[in-house]
């Protein structure tokens, strides 16, 4: 376990950065920022990055997160873990709106050492004050750092370390937009210098073909009366995402529905509260957490719906069945 002290800040491998886009990569101020700089633009207009060795920018898209594609996606991740495996460090430059999804996603696959670390702006580079050279310094800085070896996909953003699968993006304009509610920061980024304090364990890893299935997050409110879940099974989806109340609660007659069809197509459940799990046995009334713990209803509760829906996607395009993919969620239930 690394601690507090541990701030080693020479640099033990090289670093790539593979830039997709995003804010951090927009110009432009009378018609709104657009997508302007590719990665070598990028890499030329933060002179903190001379002080890394071997770096090396290559654009793998140039898009805002808003229009990336599964396919465009599964791209950015693959590229990043190939990267990976061969010793290199990696960072991700990249849109904020689903900068948590592509980061999960590239948890799901990534089987290497080498850390890969996600990153991006709130600001445009055009702006004043703009954020992206810190976030991007930073990045590569960890990337780059012993600390960070083996401990999987991170986000690094505002000084802040976060784990791929605890980071969310919680504030649409302040500059520490990314936070985990469910477990805080795993470290901090102080002058150039990496430290870690916390780590998360690591799932085994998928390799998924494509990501081709079809599958919808489907949230439950008070007054559920089970039409919008009906609704969503018409469409045949090959999983669901579903949101469930306090602490793993659904009215009987919703829990019902999903309960039917858990045993065909996989149904994993969080809890609507940013920080919590889906309970075992406090409570007792129809609907309750005992009754979706008796069904073959998935609980995921450690997961954000978005991240759920990544790692869901990749088990079912991997060929994973029902059963699988509820192994593959353990780890995430607690």
């Amino acid at each position: 376990m690394l601690n507090a002290t541990d701030r080693s800040t020479a640099p033990v491998r090289r670093v790539r950065i593979l830039t997709a886009g995003g804010t951090i990569a927009m110009t432009g101020e009378g018609e709104g920022a657009r997508p302007e700089l590719d990665a070598e633009a990028l890499v030329a207009s933060v002179p903190g990055l001379q002080a890394f060795p071997d770096l090396e920018a290559i654009t793998v898209l140039n898009k805002p997160s808003a229009h990336m594609t599964l396919d465009d996606q599964l791209q950015i991740c693959r590229a990043a873990r190939d990267a990976s495996r061969r010793g290199i460090g990696v960072v991700v430059t990249h849109g904020t709106d689903v900068l948590e999804e592509t980061a999960m996603l590239c948890d799901v696959l990534h089987d290497a050492d080498a850390p890969i670390v996600f990153t991006g702006a709130i600001r445009p580079a055009s702006a004043a004050g703009a954020d992206g050279p810190a976030n991007l310094v930073d990045a590569v800085s960890v990337a780059a750092s012993a600390p960070a070896a083996g401990m999987g996909v991170l986000v690094v953003f505002g000084g802040e370390i976060h784990h791929a699968r605890c980071a969310r993006k919680t504030d649409t304009t302040s500059l520490v937009a990314f936070s985990s509610p469910q477990t805080g920061p795993l470290g901090r980024v102080t002058e150039g210098h990496p430290t870690i304090w916390s780590r998360i364990p690591r799932n085994p890893p998928l390799d998924p073909p494509e990501l081709a299935k079809r599958v919808h997050i489907i949230p439950s409110t008070a007054g559920d009366d089970g039409t919008l879940a009906r609704a969503a099974l018409s469409t045949s989806p090959d999983g669901i995402v579903l949101g469930t109340l306090g602490a793993g609660h659904l009215a009987p007659e919703v829990l019902e529905i999903w309960a039917q069809v858990a045993g065909d197509i996989p149904i994993v459940a969080y809890c609507r509260p940013e920080r919590g799990v889906v309970l075992n046995a406090t409570y007792g009334y129809a609907g309750s957490e005992r009754d979706l713990r008796g069904t073959k209803i998935i609980p995921a509760g450690f997961l954000s719906p978005q991240a759920i829906r990544m790692k869901l996607l990749a088990c079912l395009s991997a060929g994973l069945d029902v059963d699988e993919t509820r192994w593959a969620f353990s780890q995430d239930d607690g």
